[in-house]
């Protein structure tokens, strides 16, 4: 090869050199040895990851049968696995770049000249035919890293959308889950409204047998049965809640909320001990967090593409093939053409506009640089956030459990006073609802101490 052939070469190699390599961003991130809110949990717990499917702790086959049929059926997640499947063909389409543009084209005419055209004359007026068959190819040298980088914040936003596609799959099963055990705390509450609304009939007849014998009067009837009414009436209001409930579970699993239903669950309700492992290992848990760092990394990529644009761009072109006038003759040696050669094109001014698609970009690297951080400290916040509810809802309902024992001792002791006449029924209404009051706020407790352990698996990533 003669030296001014490799002149060109050594140049662009040189330049190569030069083209700025964007470098990842430092991003300061919390760190802390463990979770604050972890101190009261048992000392014995795993901090491994064992399968995803951590909805089966909680011991409900139906929860076990929704998750499935929501991975099947659930439309979000499958608009989710579409975003997915775009971001991937974009990827696909990007890395294409690397390779040489092949075209292929075949063209027959028959054409007339003007008779009084300048270049041709009359004499070539005459009708006349053409064809021609060809090859192009069209290839740009990736000197300065562009189509590398372009290729790499590809990948970044496909990787990221893989993420976003795993943050939406644990969105939608945390969902389920809370939405199941909202459902599963209102069959109890029924269950207990069942029981007080007999309770409370019994007492109404008591009530009426007692002013049948002159032994009390009309208002302890009127009090029995504006008890017995309101436990009805919030029966009804729950069982009203219930049937939300259950829509919105159909909703999820892509079922007809016509024809859907969740059977009441005898089992007994677990709470369980959720492993929450240490701080670092949430950086590798959350797919969010996951989705906002390799989104970082392409906005870095796009910082190195727009520095590329001061470089000028290398392309080699070909073209080959036949033409000729004689279509029966077309393809033979004296009718072959080709061309083939190199073409710089650089951009010597633009008004600024490098420069400030430079800022841009750099801009766009620092906010997804703040979204990423952001995104951790709100992870953070989000697992101590349920650490402190479990906490509290756990020594709260231990209260209440107390409070439920009391208040059945002053039911037991207000209805035996009643019954012996030492006792208004008005103090038989205050232990009543007493009662039923706090056995319904245990009962609540108890389903909201389930629904944190839920936010506190989504809080951590899902898995276990």
């Amino acid at each position: 090869m003669k030296l001014h052939h490799l002149v060109p070469i050594l140049i662009g190699c040189v330049l190569a050199g030069c083209a700025h390599v964007a470098e990842m961003p430092t991003i300061a991130l919390p760190d802390a040895p463990a979770y604050q809110g972890a101190q009261g949990l048992p000392s014995n717990l795993p901090t491994d990851r064992p399968a995803d499917n951590w909805w089966t702790l909680y011991r409900d086959p139906a929860m076990d049968a929704l998750q499935q049929q929501l991975l099947d059926n659930s439309p979000d997640l499958g608009s989710a696995l579409a975003r997915y499947q775009q971001a991937r063909a974009a990827t696909d389409a990007l890395r294409a770049n690397r390779w040489p543009a092949i075209g292929a084209s075949a063209q027959v005419a028959r054409s007339r000249q003007s008779e009084g055209s300048a270049l041709t004359g009359a004499a070539s007026s005459e009708p006349y035919n053409s064809g021609a068959l060809s090859l192009s190819l069209d290839y740009e040298f990736d000197l300065w890293g562009r189509i590398s980088r372009q290729v790499a914040a590809g990948v970044a936003e496909e990787q990221a959308a893989q993420a976003d596609l795993a943050g939406a799959r644990l969105s939608l099963q945390t969902q389920l889950a809370e939405t199941l055990l909202a459902l599963r705390g209102a069959d109890h509450e029924i269950a207990l409204l069942r029981d007080m609304h007999s309770a409370f009939a019994r007492a109404t007849l008591m009530a009426v047998e007692r002013h049948r014998a002159g032994l009390a009067s009309g208002l302890d009837v009127a009090q029995a049965e504006s008890q017995q009414e309101s436990a009805q009436s919030q029966l009804l209001q729950v069982q009203g809640q219930r049937d939300v409930l259950e829509h919105a579970i159909a909703a999820l699993v892509g079922a007809h909320a016509s024809t859907f239903s969740v059977e009441p669950f005898a089992g007994i309700d677990a709470l369980p001990q959720i492993p929450v492992g240490v701080p670092s290992q949430l950086l590798q848990r959350r797919p969010d967090i996951a989705a906002a760092q390799r989104r970082v990394a392409a906005a870095n990529a796009s910082v190195g593409i727009a520095h590329t644009a001061y470089f000028p761009s290398l392309r080699l072109s070909a073209v080959g093939g036949y033409q000729s006038n004689e279509l029966g003759n077309l393809i033979a040696a004296p009718n072959l053409f080709w061309a083939i050669g190199p073409g710089l094109l650089a951009n010597l001014f633009d008004g600024g506009r490098r420069q400030a698609e430079v800022a841009r970009a750099e801009a766009v690297l620092e906010e997804n640089g703040q979204i990423y951080r952001a995104t951790v400290l709100a992870a953070f916040q989000q697992v101590e956030d349920q650490l402190a509810l479990l906490r509290q809802y756990g020594e709260a309902e231990r209260s209440e459990q107390r409070t439920v024992a009391a208040s059945r001792r002053a039911l037991e002791i207000a209805g035996n006073r009643y019954r012996e006449g030492a006792a208004s029924y008005l103090d038989v209404v205050t232990a009543q609802t007493t009662h039923l009051q706090a056995r319904r706020n245990a009962l609540d407790l108890a389903t909201r101490q389930r629904i944190a352990s839920v936010h506190l698996v989504r809080a951590l990533g899902g898995g276990l």
